[in-house]
């Protein structure tokens, strides 16, 4: 694991989906491409990648979109809970 990076308990994983729908979402609603994020440097092509399959990225990457689109985090991700 990289420093700075956090895993989650398997526990956690089973109960609950980190989704970035609501970012999708934004950039469909300012007619943007999700490759312009990289294009402007705020993303690299594995983060972005890693948004796509709705994986975990590092919580700066979160507040630089919430800087750039200057919205709130929830505007940018969201946590779907399993019902269980």
């Amino acid at each position: 694991m990289k420093k700075g990076e956090f895993k989650m308990s398997t526990e956690i994983e089973k109960k609950t989906k980190i989704s970035y729908k609501p970012l999708f979402k934004l950039l469909l609603d300012k007619n943007m491409k999700k490759s312009e994020l990289v294009e402007e440097k705020l993303l690299s092509s594995s983060t972005l990648a890693k948004l796509g399959k709705n994986e975990y990225v590092a919580l700066d990457v979160i507040e630089k979109l919430c800087v750039r689109f200057n919205v709130p985090i929830q505007d940018i991700v969201e946590v779907e809970l399993n019902k269980e």
